[in-house]
């Protein structure tokens, strides 16, 4: 009896190793080529709206309608010009939040 316990330890714990190693090496996931030439094509596009922009400010309202993106995806887009140093972001949550070309 104490060995069919054991055993059943054992296996379980086996399980969870090995969960733990496969979770370890997975790779981050490949954009697609259709999806890095979407990517360029809405950075490019949000870049050229700074230029005529009113006033030069854009919000995170003005590149969802600008792309036809959710909110999540539009702040993605900002972010990732910003780290780029091309924009800046002024104020830190909220609606009053804007990005203005550096």
């Amino acid at each position: 009896m104490n060995s069919y316990i054991i055993f059943a330890i054992g296996v379980v714990v086996g399980m969870i190793i090995v969960q733990m190693i496969t979770k370890k090496n997975k790779l981050p996931p490949v954009l697609s080529d259709r999806q890095v030439r979407e990517r360029a094509e809405h950075r490019d596009k949000i870049l050229a709206f700074f230029n005529t922009a009113e006033g030069k400010r854009v919000t995170n309202d003005d590149v969802q309608k600008l792309l036809d993106v959710s909110d999540s995806t539009a702040t993605r887009y900002l972010e990732e010009i910003e780290r780029e140093a091309l924009i800046r972001q002024v104020g830190d949550t909220g609606s009053g939040v804007f990005y203005e070309k550096i």
